[in-house]
């Protein structure tokens, strides 16, 4: 994914809800100068590598996210590991990167991965005010997610990126992940 089509992603993972063109643009020219045109052809762009479904409102559309921002980071991870010349080195590299809060998150998933029931670790929850999704300009509430058991995004779930269309998720409205395409300097791959 391209800058700009994460910097699009972004809106509509956080917003939770089905988008207009007319609604990310308004977001993003609060950060740069940008056409509606140009906002229009990366979210057909978007739609036609399957990351997003559109459907049609009058003459516009609204398009709403496939798969999660985790199922992405997944294909991301996967897709960077399997490329490696030495998977294992990679991964002992990527693991030292790591922060101590992020390793034991690490710990955590692996334990549900391998179905143990060690840890601090409890079913997925994520809590809603059902207020309906915040819209451009308006934070997310904060997400409590905890785990046990099942991870809800697996990299099984996600496409590599850029090579096939994202797997339908029935929790492709999770917004609480960080955005993979942050971790270079606030730029997509």
């Amino acid at each position: 994914m391209g800058e700009l089509e994460d910097s699009v992603m972004t809106r509509v993972w956080k917003w939770n809800r089905p988008v207009t063109v007319r609604e990310v643009l308004e977001d993003l020219q609060k950060e740069r100068s940008i056409a509606y045109t140009t906002v229009m052809t990366v979210l057909d762009n978007l739609h036609q590598k399957g990351w997003v479904r559109r459907e049609a409102e009058g003459r516009a559309y609204r398009y709403e996210a496939v798969s999660t921002r985790a199922a992405y980071a997944a294909a991301l991870m996967n897709d960077a590991w399997s490329q490696s010349d030495n998977p294992a080195a990679a991964l002992v590299a990527f693991f030292g990167m790591m922060s101590d809060e992020q390793r034991r998150a690490l710990r955590d998933a692996l334990r549900v991965v391998e179905g143990t029931s060690e840890g601090t670790a409890e079913e997925p929850r994520a809590e809603s005010s059902g207020e309906p999704a915040e819209g451009p300009g308006e934070e997310a509430p904060a997400e409590t997610t905890e785990v046990v058991g099942e991870v809800p995004d697996t990299a099984e779930a996600a496409p590599p990126p850029e090579t096939s269309r994202p797997a339908e998720s029935a929790d492709a409205t999770e917004t609480g992940d960080q955005n993979p395409g942050s971790a270079q300097g606030g730029r997509g791959r």
